[in-house]
């Protein structure tokens, strides 16, 4: 017993802040993860204190998430890059429309800045199963592209995507003469998942990918 409740008072009310806070993920991997962290806790919960319904009903909600999980890691996903124009008018709208979220990953990031500079952009659409997933855009300078946004919408926010344009799609930059890109951010977010995609750090927050390597 702590604080005059029982540990198994404790487990129903853990169980109860863990299904809670599954909900608020964006990821659907992480809400599915928590919420069969959670459901299993409270599967155990209620087979402990003798409620049958509270048990089964969460062991299933377990089994759901158990082969959802699968399906998603086994299932094989179609990625594309498409090239596009800075000016295309479905980029603006993407832009505008995810604007928020975007100035929160690069509060720097400006449309404006890239139609300067037009010629020495790089603009992508990052297709997943055919749809829009996310934006990418760099400028570059000599063999050096610096990423000005690499942005993926929520639902399709895991490493699947860095791991197509960093690491399946290298021959794509270096047919673009690049042979370096360099990202600058000081989100830890962001930061952890430059990390996971093999990037360096030069110091000043500023991060390095060597496609030589």
């Amino acid at each position: 017993m702590f604080l005059d409740i029982t540990y198994l008072e404790w487990l129903g009310y853990l169980s109860s802040v863990i299904v809670a806070i599954s909900l608020t993920m964006s990821s659907i991997i992480k809400l599915r993860i928590y919420n069969l962290i959670g459901g299993t806790a409270f599967s155990i919960y209620g087979f402990l204190i003798g409620s049958l319904p509270v048990g089964f009903l969460n062991l299933f909600i377990v089994g759901i998430n158990i082969y959802y999980l699968i399906k998603i890691y086994s299932q094989k996903e179609a990625f594309q890059l498409l090239k596009v124009n800075i000016d295309d008018s479905y980029i603006n709208y993407f832009l505008e429309f995810n604007k928020t979220q975007i100035q929160e990953f690069f509060p720097s990031f400006t449309a404006d800045k890239l139609s300067e500079n037009k010629e020495n952009n790089l603009v992508f659409t990052l297709l997943r199963d055919s749809v829009v997933a996310g934006v990418f855009i760099g400028t570059k300078a000599n063999q050096v592209l610096n990423v000005q946004l690499d942005y993926v919408t929520a639902p399709y926010r895991d490493l699947k995507p860095g791991i197509f344009i960093y690491e399946q799609n290298k021959a794509l930059f270096k047919e673009n003469g690049i042979n370096k890109i360099e990202i600058t951010t000081n989100n830890d977010l962001h930061i952890k998942y430059l990390k996971k995609m093999n990037f360096s750090t030069a110091g000043n927050n500023l991060f390095f990918l060597n496609l030589e390597q």
